[in-house]
């Protein structure tokens, strides 16, 4: 198989990386999360350089690129340690309205595309525990559009958003998959409250409050799309992992060379050189799974679902690894909010609850070997 990367791609990759570079230092990303986590601006920034519409179709108005190029812009965006909800509002939003009336994706996705629109997913309920089948939001038919009650945790840029694509139920049990309809909710809807709060790693969530709000209804039996939609978040999350995980290791590389003890760099300990070279091991296996991800995005639900947990799995276990061995290599000062590895620490801690923790995608990775009497196949 081959791994390379396309002139296209590697394109894509520099001008991120140029961006980053030269308009996002440490030290904005710093006062952005001092400031309470708005990330709207930087967004924007985004935006002008085309990449709000990479996963939007070209009769869209997007670039019609594929995972592949999605998992390039997350990388350099890990990286970079950017402050934007990019994967939730440019990748995620597109996959889900995908599924929309023509209507209704003809007004939304072009301007996801050119940036001038915010829309993110809002599913997350407090009694779920990742579950996406555990919806208890509901949906009622009235007239020509819907009305939609319940409650939504942590949504990303939550209270900056346009819109949110909202799952909710409109029949059935609170943990069936069948009755999960995908609806679209306007910031400005009557019944609307949507809290804002910043979050452990410096970026911004709310809490999204629904009492009778309009909606526009995007798929009546809409869970296999939520499923594709979270899979795509997931390897995203892989992807920026793989790029915080790099960025993080060479953080400490050079802080090794730098730091004295005993009148010579720590670097030259062997001990310490050790635990570095694990680190490196697991960022390597890390982004091989990644790869693996994003590969598999366009398999069947089955295949995918699994390739996708698996990734999550080792994506968990090697960012706590090299999280926790990058601070302990550095002492004291890898844990002071004015130094950056900290900031690395805290985005790689939030990626582990994001769309499932690793003991969950144990779980389903588990469920789904069954028949392989452990052994991946």
């Amino acid at each position: 198989m081959d791994f390379d990367f396309t002139e296209e791609q590697n394109a894509l990759r520099d001008a991120v990386a140029r961006w980053v570079g030269r308009d996002f230092p440490f030290e904005r990303r710093h006062a952005l999360a001092r400031a309470g986590g708005a990330s709207r601006a930087v967004y924007a920034e985004l935006a002008a350089l085309g990449l709000t519409g990479l996963a939007v179709p070209e009769a869209q108005g997007g670039l019609g690129y594929g995972p592949v190029e999605a998992m390039v812009v997350m990388e350099e965006l890990g990286r970079g340690l950017v402050h934007a909800p990019y994967a939730s509002a440019a990748l995620v939003a597109p996959a889900l309205l995908a599924a929309a009336p023509p209507m209704l994706q003809a007004h939304w996705l072009p301007r996801i595309a050119g940036g001038e629109a915010l829309v993110v997913l809002a599913h997350q309920e407090r009694a779920a525990r990742y579950r996406l089948r555990q919806v208890t939001t509901r949906a009622v038919a009235a007239g020509d559009g819907w009305l939609l009650t319940g409650g939504k945790s942590v949504v990303p840029a939550g209270d900056e958003a346009d819109a949110w694509i909202v799952p909710a139920r409109w029949h059935g049990a609170d943990g069936d998959e069948a009755g999960i309809g995908l609806f679209l909710v306007e910031r400005h809807a009557i019944g609307v409250t949507a809290g804002g709060h910043p979050t452990q790693d410096g970026a911004r969530a709310a809490e999204l409050r629904l009492d009778s709000a309009a909606a526009l209804l995007i798929a009546e039996e809409g869970f296999e799309r939520l499923e594709l939609a979270a899979d795509i978040a997931i390897a995203a999350a892989c992807a920026e992992g793989t790029g915080l995980m790099e960025r993080l290791l060479a953080i400490t590389a050079d802080y090794m060379n730098t730091r004295k003890q005993f009148g010579v760099p720590i670097a030259s300990f062997q001990a310490l050189r050790h635990r570095l070279a694990d680190a490196k091991m697991a960022l390597e296996l890390a982004r091989s799974m990644s790869y693996h991800a994003t590969l598999r995005l366009g398999s069947a639900r089955d295949t995918r679902r699994r390739a996708i947990s698996q990734a999550r799995v080792q994506l968990g276990r090697s960012m706590r690894q090299v999280g926790q061995e990058c601070i302990q290599l550095h002492g004291g000062i890898g844990v002071t909010d004015e130094y950056v590895a900290s900031h690395y620490f805290k985005r790689l801690t939030v990626l582990e609850l994001q769309f499932g923790d690793t003991m969950h995608h144990l779980g389903e990775v588990s469920a789904r070997m069954q028949e392989t009497a452990g052994v991946f196949a």
